[in-house]
């Protein structure tokens, strides 16, 4: 066995330094990315256009029985009690196109974009991107108390997955242009697009890196710009702009922002309580959603706000011009009507109900409140009750902010957002989005930190008590030593060889000495021919994660660490207990607890 040819393979496997101490792993396919995000914005802003257009014709035909894409509002109707018909009529629909379509146009579409996230490598069908907009027109079309932009979401997420597989891409790559078109639709719905994005990295991404975050930035902006001769552009609630507001109000902020904690946590109880009594009941999942349709319709006879997206309703509460016994009737019948028809898995979005609700919640406190007017604690109700229900508070207080161009109301929409947020992380163990996901049996964690892996070196973790043979003993010896329980021999599963002037040469596991043992000449073998000359190593300076893809690669459980200039010096030993006690570091300095100073004995003076 020539020695000479682990020299090679040992050079072979060296990388680059200056690769392996960037801030960031992100290269040039980010650029290819970027571009093909220019396209995914452009489309699913015409795709929110066209969901637009299509539930202005249906409520007009649904509920004035004309051909006409006019903006109406279904609460305007002269229907009497047959408005209860028309959700009922509309969810039928639906149920048919679910049972014969696909199934995965049912919910609310934010859970199926992570689920085929996650869960699907970012894979979305056509037919999932055709269905998806037209159910869910039909059923905000005939007077579901939804909005559109949870199943533009899905809608534009499915392009981008779709338009990603005509292309040799990863499934990273994948998921980072379906994200890109569900942001890009929520931006031409909302023209929200820094929102937008951090919804992207709050809830879609599940990582903050920049080959992610730049091409779903980009559609966000493509689809902001498309936006102006679609749909309009400025916000689409604008407000008087309110005074800086000061510490009074932010602590009244932060006390809406609790109560809108505890609120989340009762909408998602309802929600899911009422799809536990729908799956009770002796009848085809298609008929649930006519079922939940029946209270929709009776809810919007008895209070007609609570039909369709509700936009108006949503500025009329941020103009303040909805008191009194009303709002309660309004938060009351939305969170009712909103839960039942949810539960019973028609299609629909989950951000315009949330915000009507915490803006009835918001006006109603803040009619007793001393300071402020009616609107601003309605906006701050929004803000609270979307970042405490979707556990996102960045992407609600921008989003606040975003939908009225207040600027000045940052500070107080934080307080209340991140106070409901902390309410419902405390006193909830999954999100109304996350739970729907658990009840397929899918576990998912929503919190984000660096992997030890990402950022520890070899270096920090690697053994530098290094035992070596030389390439001349023989098998047997080795063996023997290792039966009698030599110390430095008997704790690794592999032992690295050197030749006379202590070199790299090879490594010799507990399996290379079983197998050559069985051959017939193994009493006069090496430890060289008997082990593997063809290495992979690594360096000191190398990431455990670097070091960890290798052994994945080529199935091996222990590297030489070696010079990285000189190949053949060993300086260290990387085995599986040395990798996962970087992750014990981690264990360690979130779990012990060290002593106050003032527990500490004093030091002796000087």
């Amino acid at each position: 066995m020539q020695i000479e040819t682990t020299v090679a393979s040992i050079a072979g496997n060296q990388t680059t330094v200056e690769d392996e101490l960037a801030d960031f792993s992100t290269n040039r396919r980010v650029l290819l990315l970027s571009a093909m995000s220019l396209v995914i914005g452009a489309f699913s802003a015409l795709v929110a256009y066209a969901l637009i257009w299509l539930i202005d014709v249906i409520t007009n035909l649904a509920f004035y029985h004309h051909f006409s894409a006019v903006k109406v509002l279904a609460e305007g109707n002269h229907l009497g009690w047959w408005v209860v018909l028309v959700p009922v009529a509309g969810a039928l629909i639906i149920g048919l196109m679910a049972r014969f379509g696909s199934e995965k146009i049912r919910g609310h579409g934010i859970p199926e974009a992570i689920e085929a996230i996650l869960l699907g490598r970012s894979f979305i069908s056509l037919k999932v991107a055709i269905l998806k907009p037209i159910s869910s027109a039909i059923s905000i079309g005939t007077g579901g108390p939804f909005g559109a932009e949870g199943p533009i979401i899905m809608t534009g997420g499915a392009f981008g997955s779709i338009f990603a597989q005509l292309f040799h891409l990863s499934a990273a790559e994948r998921k980072t242009l379906l994200v890109a078109g569900a942001a890009a639709g929520m931006t031409a719905i909302f023209d929200t697009p820094v929102a937008a994005v951090l919804l992207a990295v709050e809830l879609l991404l599940f990582e903050w890196k920049p080959r992610s975050f730049i091409p779903v930035a980009v559609a966000s902006i493509v689809a902001s710009v498309m936006r102006v001769p679609l749909l309009g552009a400025g916000p689409i609630f604008p407000v008087v702009r309110h005074a800086p507001v000061l510490g009074t109000e932010l602590a009244f902020a932060a006390g809406i922002g609790v109560l809108a904690g505890f609120g989340s946590g009762l909408l998602t109880l309802l929600v899911y309580a009422f799809e536990d009594l729908f799956q009770k009941l002796p009848l085809h999942w298609m008929w649930w959603p006519a079922i939940g349709a029946i209270f929709v319709g009776i809810g919007g006879y008895f209070e007609p706000r609570v039909l369709s997206m509700g936009y108006v309703t949503i500025h009329h509460l941020l103009r303040g011009e909805i008191i009194g016994t009303a709002i309660i009737g309004l938060l009351v019948a939305k969170a009712l009507v909103w839960s039942i028809a949810l539960g019973s898995g028609t299609s629909g979005g989950v951000l315009a109900p949330l915000l009507i609700i915490g803006g009835a919640l918001g006006a109603l406190v803040g009619a007793w409140i001393p300071v402020g007017d009616v609107g601003l604690w309605a906006l701050i109700g929004m803000a609270a009750m979307m970042g405490g229900t979707l556990r996102s508070p960045l992407t609600s207080m921008v989003f606040a902010v975003e939908l009225t161009r207040d600027f000045n109301l940052f500070p107080a929409l934080l307080a209340g957002s991140v106070a409901a947020f902390g309410v419902t992380v405390l006193v909830m163990r999954r999100s109304i989005l996350t739970e729907k996901l658990a009840r397929r049996g899918h576990h998912i964690t929503c919190e984000y930190s660096i992997d030890p892996f990402e950022f520890a070196r070899v270096r920090d973790v690697m053994d530098k008590d290094v035992a070596t043979i030389p390439a001349t003993m023989k098998l047997l010896e080795l063996s023997d030593r290792i039966a009698n329980g030599d110390a430095r021999l008997s704790r690794r599963q592999g032992t690295l060889i050197v030749d006379d002037q202590s070199q790299l040469v090879g490594i010799i596991t507990r399996g290379d000495i079983v197998r050559a043992l069985r051959l017939k000449n193994s009493g006069e073998m090496t430890v060289a021919e008997s082990g593997s000359t063809n290495l992979t190593v690594t360096f000191p300076d190398e990431l455990l994660h670097t070091a960890l893809t290798k052994m994945l690669n080529q199935d091996v459980g222990r590297l030489p660490v070696v010079e990285r200039n000189n190949p053949k010096t060993i300086v260290g030993y990387l085995g599986r207990a040395s990798i996962l006690s970087a992750r014990m570091k981690i264990h360690e300095e979130e779990n012990i607890r060290q002593k106050g100073w003032h527990s500490r004995p004093a030091s002796n003076p000087a």
